[in-house]
């Protein structure tokens, strides 16, 4: 009965409103049988317990993280320590915060001296002691208080006091209620039989895990959907928090997918799977980027390790303090190209001093695949390299990023987008640290078309920042809003929240300035978000509105080139893909555009990794016909032009059907009085043709003149022949 269940439940998937792939990996021949003989089973994400809307009268609630808005000045590190200076509050120097004395916990009560962490980029702070968590505005506001009153401590509800909506507190109660509904309805692997143990282990890939390790770290098996689940304890009492469930599903291609879904819900899941097993004493820690991965490196190794909560596409700032206790800090995030860059990324906001990386190659996979092939990780992790870098490096340094770039070519290429196979073909992805310039005709839809560009890259985990100065954010939301629901919802207004839910999921924000904006705010607001959000791509729209607010020079070329620069080194510098809409120059409207046409095109071309058109011909039969040409492509260097259509009723574009007749282009000038016209070019034919008739008669007279004159000749010579 067990085997039967377990076998038809590997479909039973509790998926988020935007679950992601985190693992394709081959199936052994016994896995593959056990996810192709069985039969599938729905599960509703009501009935597990995941409500997606919430019923009776829809209540409106604003999410602080969908803007990206930050100071005009941003906080910075040497501020930070003259203001604590001034207080006479001692500090010490770590890696990514300054730690110094909670002021929220009572002198004889303090467990730890500097339990209170301060984020040097952000000024964010935590106290790990209370969970007491603000910003560098709200510390400071305490420290003054406490000076004012002549206080030694604040009570941590000072600022865990704010008032929250009735929506707000139902949301959080019903997430705790489903926390402990899950947990205590879950089953430890040690009260599972062995047999059926074995099965679990064999459809997750996971049989040389022991089952005293899956009891150390607490996981269970949740038998409704057969998946595993992963317990978050946090705070001072190590509560259950939250918890993870890992699903089990097969394709096609023979190939297993794992997806995973969340309570809290993903954007508040913070969760270090493994941190309460690390004690105080040590020094070293492995990072990963999946709970399974932590299974393997503490079994085989018996490291501290750790896995972040949102894998390699996320490192929140929020879980810094918790890292700060460990000089050494190892990031093995995975086996591919795409954890390398991330490793790379997150060293940054760990410290390059402490840190160093698990080169991904053949003989380097993903921890829990090492384990399953035998490897040695203890060796593996030895010879992990420093994160810090010199300014030169020679080709034995390079060799292995070379080599894992040959092995990796499809992931080296980016993304892939799915609404636009045509572009995959010519870009081959979208890479990160590249700057791509965009233009077209004035009302052609440029906007409309990015949105949906950058929406495709967004639904498959691409950390996206809008920058809207020309449009509000309000009616930019609802063109996404609308291509991501494929449809009107003006008309489906039932549909909205279903819809709004899983949109809310996207890991997408929104820069809150509109109009004309200084460069260096921007670029402020940008790599604070990059920071906070792990933002992979940025859209701005458009270079225009940020020109008149330069005095740079009188030249307007010149600001135009100073900004374009000033992008090219944050894409560079961020390892961030940066999209420019730059409007064109005036051209006439029977010519193409060309990389020539993009306005002060000299500095935009030359710097930007790849130039997009959108190129619009006026036609007699319709309003336009659109295409999308890439005229510059740093990658390998192709480029191309495909046709689009535009579906008026989702605001998608789409390649044209095959087939479908083509279109007459619009003469340059159209003239006033066609009938005229057509009359005009009647009497010009008729005239070519007595002309042409007039010169053959003429022709056939001189031919009969030089008859004549042949015969008389004849006739004279004929008596001279005759004597």
């Amino acid at each position: 009965m067990w085997r039967r269940l377990l076998l038809e439940g590997t479909t039973c998937l509790l998926q988020a409103a935007d679950p992601k792939v985190l693992h394709h990996r081959h199936l052994s021949s016994p896995c593959s049988r056990l996810l192709t003989q069985r039969r599938p089973c729905v599960l509703r994400l009501r009935d597990a317990g995941f409500p997606l809307a919430h019923g009776g009268t829809r209540a409106f609630k604003k999410d602080a993280n969908s803007n990206a808005e930050f100071p005009a000045s941003p906080i910075t590190v040497t501020e930070i320590k003259q203001y604590i200076r001034s207080k006479d509050i001692p500090f010490h120097d770590g890696y990514s915060c300054l730690h110094v004395p909670s002021i929220f916990v009572q002198p004889p009560a303090r467990r730890d001296a500097f339990s209170l962490f301060v984020d040097k980029t952000t000024g964010q702070f935590l106290c790990k002691d209370t969970l007491v968590e603000g910003s560098w505005e709200d510390l400071q506001d305490c420290l003054e208080v406490m000076q004012k009153e002549e206080q030694d401590f604040l009570s941590p509800h000072v600022l865990l006091g704010y008032p929250e909506s009735v929506e707000e507190q139902e949301d959080r109660e019903c997430e705790l209620r489903e926390v402990q509904r899950i947990w205590s309805s879950a089953v430890p692997l040690t009260d599972v039989p062995e047999d059926e143990v074995q099965l679990v282990k064999t459809m997750f890939q996971i049989t040389k895990l022991s089952n005293a390790t899956l009891k150390k770290f607490g996981v269970r098996l949740f038998k409704p959907t057969k998946s595993l689940v992963f317990p978050w304890f946090g705070g001072p009492d190590s509560s259950l928090k939250g918890v993870k469930l890992l699903s089990a599903q097969n394709t096609d291609t023979e190939k297993v997918i794992y997806k995973e879904a969340t309570v809290p819900k993903c954007s508040s899941y913070y969760n270090l799977f493994g941190l309460p097993l690390v004690s105080r004493m040590d020094s070293e820690v492995v990072l990963t980027g999946h709970e399974l991965d932590t299974l393997a490196v503490s079994q085989a190794t018996g490291l501290p390790s750790v896995a972040l909560p949102r894998g390699v596409s996320c490192l929140p700032p929020i879980l810094l303090p918790y890292l700060e206790q460990f000089k050494q800090v190892t990031l093995w995030l995975g086996g591919d190209i795409r954890s390398w860059e991330a490793s790379k990324i997150f060293s940054r906001k760990l410290g390059l001093r402490r840190c160093s990386l698990v080169r991904p190659g053949e003989y380097r996979p993903c921890p829990v695949e090492a384990l399953a092939q035998g490897k040695n990780l203890s060796q593996i992790v030895k010879a992990s390299i420093p994160a810090a870098h010199k300014s030169i490096v020679s080709f034995r340094q390079l060799r292995e990023d070379v080599y894992g770039e040959l092995l990796n070519t499809e992931q080296v290429a980016g993304v892939k987008w799915t609404r636009f196979p045509e572009l995959n073909r010519i870009l081959k992805g979208h890479r990160k640290g590249e700057l791509t310039v965009f233009t077209g005709p004035t009302g052609s839809g440029k906007t409309t078309f990015i949105s949906e560009l950058a929406l495709d890259l967004c639904t498959q985990g691409v950390n996206t920042l809008w920058g809207s100065f020309e449009i509000n954010n309000v009616r930019l939301a609802k063109i996404m809003l609308t291509q991501f629901a494929m449809q009107r919802l003006e008309e489906n207004l039932e549909q909205y929240d279903f819809w709004a839910d899983k949109f809310e999921e996207l890991p997408l924000y929104f820069m809150t300035f509109h109009g004309q904006q200084n460069i260096k705010t921007v670029l402020d607001t940008m790599q604070h978000a990059v920071y906070l959000y792990d933002i992979n791509h940025v859209i701005i729209d458009n270079l225009q509105f940020m020109m008149g607010q330069e005095n740079l020079s009188v030249d307007k070329f010149a600001v135009q080139d100073h900004i374009i620069g000033a992008f090219r080194k944050f894409a560079t510098n961020s390892s961030c893909h940066v999209t420019l809409i730059i409007h064109p120059r005036k051209e006439e409207d029977d010519r193409e555009l060309q990389t020539a046409s993009i306005f002060g095109s000299a500095k935009a071309s030359q710097e930007a990794d790849n130039v997009l058109i959108l190129q619009e011909k006026k036609l007699v039969t319709c309003p336009g016909r659109r295409s999308l040409q890439v005229t510059k492509n740093r990658f390998d260097g192709d480029v191309g032009i495909f046709p689009l259509d535009f579906i008026k009723s989702s605001l998608t574009f789409s390649a044209p059907i095959k087939g479908k007749h083509k279109l007459r282009k619009v003469p340059p000038t159209k003239p006033e009085n066609e009938e005229a016209e057509k009359g005009n070019e009647v009497a010009k034919e008729a005239k070519e043709n007595e002309v042409a008739k007039e010169a053959k008669k003429k022709k056939e007279e001189v031919k009969k003149v030089k008859a004549v004159k042949a015969n008389k000749t004849m006739e004279t010579l004929q008596p001279a022949t005759g004597k």
